[in-house]
């Protein structure tokens, strides 16, 4: 079972930019897509970026095309979220999490294994 832990969160002002971090433990890091998402207060968990297994293909939530990009490094295991531009409307809990086996990354394929969220907070 994959463990993952974020980092990164905090708080900045709208217009600034965010790195999140994603460690994940296990030795089969590299098979699986991996996503972010987020849930904001009162709202549903929303997809915000997804990374295929081998790092070519990435998909974008719709909010957030243009300003985020989502990368991964196999040989640390670590995924990451580099936020810009950042909006009021971005607040939020960004969990980390595990797509399928060999997968795109795409919403479609799902995702599991949650890791504990992270709160980035941006104020106007």
């Amino acid at each position: 079972q994959v463990q993952l832990v974020e980092s990164g969160g905090g708080l900045v002002q709208a217009g600034g930019s965010l790195r999140l971090s994603c460690a994940a433990s296990g030795r089969t890091f590299s098979m699986y897509a991996m996503g972010w998402f987020r849930q904001a207060p009162g709202k549903e968990r929303e997809f915000v970026a997804g990374i295929g297994w081998s790092g070519i293909g990435t998909y974008y939530g719709d909010s957030v095309k243009g300003r985020f990009t989502i990368s991964r490094d196999n040989a640390k295991n670590t995924v990451s979220l580099q936020m810009n531009s950042l909006k009021p409307e971005d607040t939020a809990v960004y969990y980390c999490t595990k797509g399928s086996y060999y997968g795109l990354g795409n919403e479609a394929q799902g995702f599991d294994s949650w890791g504990q969220g992270t709160q980035v907070t941006v104020s106007s």
